[in-house]
């Protein structure tokens, strides 16, 4: 019998071993707590166990979805063992730790290891890949991402101060926890340069991260992109608007829509605003279960998240930290 495993056990390991259920019905699904201390058994696992009890289980593939400071630790040893890892967002808290897990990888070819950049199997935005991909918009002069939400709502069974996003020793911060936003450029753009970055934490939210965060990006043809990340917008938005040569492309992810304007109207490219979002975790899942026959596909690589966590590094430095009122 095939068996799954999800290391950690917060909310995001949950919504794995549920889509792990869903795609598995009859397999053993396993979870694993990173810390070693946690034994609270999900409704969708079989049960609770060790990660030396999971080598001995030779899983088809694990999900690390512990805090980001443990992920590369996890990672080496199930793919020093010969496991398939999917490794939850980001890939890690610092350079120097992806870099380690790259060297470590290097001489195998064999290592299946991928990163849960999930927002790349939204249905808006294929639609939006696809678009710009095909130099429909001509030249991008302009790009402007935005994503905010209110940190206390996110998950209302805790305090949000003792959240991992909450938390820096957990790799917490609007930077690595809204790092979606910086993938996704990545992938529509290929390398981009760091010009500017404002880092800021307010007094309203008490924490030792930045809970506002604004950068401003270029890419290797000159294209300008601001991006904003905040814990502080009391009403969600998420959204990504590009102007270009022959129009402007509005991509609104929290409606699951896709909007041209041109110099004549405007035009409907994509919209299912009912969409189910958990449609875009398990894609995912199944573009890394399929990762052997189809490759990477949309699959964030470990090359293109080392180079999110180089940008926030860099920014990070580059900043003078400041806390507002």
């Amino acid at each position: 019998m095939s068996c799954y495993a999800v290391v950690g056990m917060g909310s995001i390991a949950k919504r794995h071993l549920a889509n792990l259920r869903y795609l598995h019905p009859d397999a053993k699904i396993y979870s694993v707590s990173a810390s070693g201390r946690n034994t609270e058994l999900s409704v969708h696992a079989d049960a609770v166990i060790s990660l030396d009890q999971l080598l001995e289980e030779k899983p088809a593939y694990a999900i690390i979805a512990s805090p980001a400071p443990y992920h590369v630790t996890t990672a080496k040893v199930l793919l020093q063992n010969g496991i398939a890892v999917l490794i939850e967002k980001p890939l890690a808290d610092t350079v120097e730790s992806c870099e380690e897990l790259l060297f470590s990888i290097d001489d195998s070819q064999s290592c299946v290891v991928s990163v849960g950049y999930c927002l790349r199997f939204l249905p808006s935005a294929q639609v939006v890949k696809n678009y710009l991909s095909a130099g429909k918009l001509g030249a991008i002069y302009n790009v402007e991402s935005n994503v905010g939400q209110f940190l206390p709502s996110w998950r209302t069974d805790k305090n949000y101060k003792d959240s991992v996003s909450a938390r820096k020793e957990l790799g917490g911060g609007a930077l690595l926890e809204l790092s979606h936003e910086l993938d996704y450029l990545f992938w529509l753009f290929g390398d981009l340069e760091l010009q500017h970055s404002w880092l800021r934490t307010t007094d309203e939210l008490g924490l030792d991260v930045e809970d506002i965060a604004d950068l401003v990006l270029t890419t290797t043809s000159g294209t300008y992109i601001s991006v904003h990340l905040d814990f502080v917008q009391k009403s969600t938005q998420r959204n990504c608007e590009f102007i270009g040569e022959k129009g402007r492309l509005v991509w609104d992810l929290m409606m699951n829509t896709v909007t041209v304007y041109h110099a004549t109207g405007s035009n409907i490219l994509y919209a299912e605003p009912q969409y189910n979002k958990n449609g875009m975790y398990i894609g995912m899942l199944q573009a890394f279960e399929n990762i052997k026959i189809a490759g990477m596909s949309h699959l964030a690589t470990i090359e293109s998240s080392l180079k999110v966590i180089e940008l926030i590094e860099d920014a990070k430095q580059s900043n003078k930290w400041r806390r507002i009122a």
